[in-house]
């Protein structure tokens, strides 16, 4: 049997401990923290996430600001905005709801942010230190993909990861903080040689690659550990839309020892470790260890 792993009620479990060390930080520091995220355009699926964001992090007693954006704001405007909530103090997180509309240069955006605030964790000085194996801030997702594996598996020492993917967001960190947790890793792609054998081999499979049910049932190692990181979109031949992951996921069942579905495995993580990062953020900043 494989086991369907419920990140939704791991998420909650997280964002409740968060909303009591914010608790605590009110009361005895008299600090809230406080998350800005700004999104820029009218993308429906960016709206509902920027909403979600929203809401949870009011309901973990922390301060939310939300700064909507037409689509055609100038890339010197959105820049300016960047800039005061870098100096603005009730602000300790600072997140810019991507993608943004392509005649903004998203890159120069991300490096506005101040290191210190950015809870994506997508600043090149963040990405160094990562790299490094020294304290920063994490993308949220490869994050909240680390905290399932430890919940599920314990230790992870010598167990072969393979992340396939190769992306500044997902793929790239998840490998380094994996082999901070002392597995063997192996970054794979849409070009990798054989990559259904090199999948075979996954103690961990980490899919990250953005299209739809590319990771076969037999692609799997039986008894692996499958992380679905994929959130895709797609219309049957009656017409109807439904999410899917990067794994075909009934192909899975039945092989995989643990999957996460989607949706309701990893992207509820992601807004937790959001959370999560914004409360680091906001005891750094204080110099509360």
């Amino acid at each position: 049997m494989t086991e369907i792993i419920d990140g939704k009620a791991f998420a909650a479990t997280l964002t409740a401990q968060i909303g009591g060390q914010v608790a605590r930080l009110r009361a005895e520091h008299g600090l809230q923290p406080g998350l800005a995220v700004v999104l820029v355009g009218d993308d429906p699926a960016s709206a509902v996430y920027v909403r979600n964001k929203g809401r949870t992090t009011e309901q973990a007693g922390m301060a939310s600001f939300t700064h909507r954006l037409p689509a055609d704001t100038s890339q010197a405007d959105l820049a300016a905005l960047v800039a005061r909530l870098n100096a603005e103090h009730a602000v300790h997180g600072i997140l810019v709801q991507l993608p943004l509309p392509k005649h903004l240069d998203a890159d120069a955006i991300i490096a506005g942010i101040d290191p210190n605030k950015d809870v994506d964790g997508l600043t090149v000085f963040n990405a160094g230190r990562l790299a490094a194996g020294l304290p920063g801030l994490v993308p949220c997702t490869p994050l909240g993909c680390l905290l399932l594996l430890q919940d599920l598996l314990g230790d992870l020492t010598g167990l072969h990861a393979v992340v396939v993917g190769r992306s500044n967001l997902v793929g790239k960190p998840a490998a380094q903080l994996l082999l901070q947790q002392n597995c063997t890793v192996t970054i794979a792609h849409s070009r990798t040689r054989d990559l259904p054998a090199l999948c075979r081999s996954a103690d961990v499979l980490v899919a990250a690659v953005g299209r739809p049910e590319m990771i076969r049932g037999d692609w799997i190692k039986p008894g692996a550990t499958v992380i679905d990181v994929g959130i895709n979109r797609v219309t049957d031949a009656a017409g109807k839309s439904r999410l899917v992951g990067d794994v075909a996921f009934a192909e899975a069942l039945g092989i995989a020892g643990r999957i996460t579905p989607v949706p309701g495995g990893v992207g509820p993580m992601t807004i937790a470790c959001l959370l999560r990062n914004t409360v680091t953020a906001a005891t750094r900043s204080a110099g509360i260890a």
